[in-house]
């Protein structure tokens, strides 16, 4: 039987509540590859038509929230992380290439933080992938991707301050 949203959000809810931490995390992780391997959860979830960023669900209790995102064609980000949350990110249709940083400064009030890029890493339709608090890490799409992300928080509620890329060398 196809996995139906309300039946995701209701185990990501059961696993997230027994589990809070990373671990919790993890078989969430765990949870959207099951999800994204199934044809028909994906048709009846994900629009590659639908807009850039839409909440499908908002947990009441947890605050966590699951987002389907299509792009249209080609997008970068720079290094970020989720401020005081974690994210997965799904992938659905199409690759994104995501690249992992090293923090070498937090950014403060007046200055944006500095990264210095770790490693490049594919993320190919079926993958999911953590970021944990603080994780730095930037996707790189160039083509039309679709994905399923899930946020510990609705980052819409968040301010972040943005880094900057530089070599180790100059921060």
């Amino acid at each position: 039987m196809p996995m139906t949203l309300d039946q995701f959000t209701a185990d990501a809810h059961r696993l997230l509540k027994a589990e809070p931490g990373p671990a919790g995390r993890e078989k969430v992780c765990a949870l959207v590859q099951k999800a994204l391997s199934d044809p028909a959860f994906v048709a009846a979830t994900l629009d590659a038509d639908g807009p850039e960023r839409h909440v499908l669900y908002e947990d009441p209790e947890l605050g966590f929230t699951v987002l389907a995102h299509a792009y249209k064609g080609a997008k970068n980000s720079k290094p970020h992380d989720h401020g005081p949350s974690w994210a997965i990110y799904g992938q659905a249709a199409g690759e994104t290439i995501m690249t992992d940083w090293e923090c070498l400064a937090r950014p403060t009030e007046t200055a944006p933080g500095k990264a210095a890029r770790k490693r490049d890493y594919a993320l190919t339709p079926g993958m999911a992938y953590l970021y944990n608090e603080g994780d730095l890490h930037s996707p790189r799409r160039d083509a039309a991707t679709v994905l399923l992300r899930i946020e510990g928080i609705n980052m819409d509620k968040v301010k972040r301050r943005p880094y900057e890329a530089v070599e180790p060398a100059t921060a």
